[in-house]
Formats: C-alpha cells, sequence, structure tokens
C-alpha cells in the first residue's frame, strides 16, 4: 500500500499550514523531499512556522506552486524537530531533489545571517 505522502515525490514546493495558538492557519510555502512514508522540510530558528511548529506540530500540507498557490487538496499531518544524524541526513536530502537552492543557496544564507537552520520530519495523518 502506497501513502497518500508519495503523491509529494515530485512536488517541489507544497503550502505548509502552520496554527497559531488560537487556531488560526498561517501558510508558507516550503519545499520538500519524500523518503518512503515521511518527507522533509528545513526553515530557520528566528522563522515564525518554526515558532509555531515548536508550540503546535500539527500541520496541513497541498501541493503548490513556488509562490504558495495551493493546487491540490490539503491534507493533515504533523511535524518534528530533527537533531544531529536524522537532521544531516534530511539536508542531504533536500539538498539531493533541489540542488541549488538547498544544496549551497540556503545554506550560504543561514550561515551569513547566522540562522540555526532546523530540518522536520513530516508525516500524515
Amino acid at each position: 500500500m502506497t501513502t497518500q505522502i508519495t503523491r509529494f515525490t515530485d512536488q517541489k514546493t507544497i503550502l505548509l499550514k502552520t496554527f497559531k495558538r488560537d487556531g488560526t492557519a498561517v501558510g508558507t510555502p516550503v519545499n520538500i523531499a519524500v523518503e518512503g512514508d515521511h518527507a522533509f522540510i528545513r526553515t530557520y530558528d528566528a522563522a515564525w512556522k518554526a515558532k509555531r511548529m515548536r508550540n503546535n506540530p500539527r500541520v496541513e500540507i497541498a501541493p503548490s506552486t513556488f509562490r504558495g498557490a495551493p493546487t491540490g487538496d490539503p491534507v493533515r499531518g504533523h511535524v518534528r524537530l530533527l537533531e544531529a544524524d536524522e537532521a544531516r541526513h534530511a539536508a542531504a536530502r533536500l539538498a539531493a531533489k533541489h540542488r541549488l537552492l538547498h544544496g549551497f543557496l540556503v545554506p550560504l544564507l543561514h550561515r551569513m545571517k547566522k540562522y540555526k537552520t532546523l530540518h522536520y520530519e513530516l508525516r500524515l495523518d
């Protein structure tokens, strides 16, 4: 049986909806790399979406354009912050799929801005 996450395998960008404390959803386009029954996303520590995911790991994702316009139906899921070897693995998967963006530009920008890069595992409910 294939999982719903496999429909995102060829998708470069998804609309990630995270939730404020009052339940309001906030959508942000992010890149995704699918591996098996889960996927990986990345952001940085000062991003509002990181703060929202820290408070509430529940998310919704939908396929989208680069600018975040949904191109398909949303599905519910949850995220888990990765550390150490798991985070390095997620970074490698993202870099393999998005060579220029996540293999070079995003890591460079995070270093220049002195951000801590955060990697998350995404699983659908």
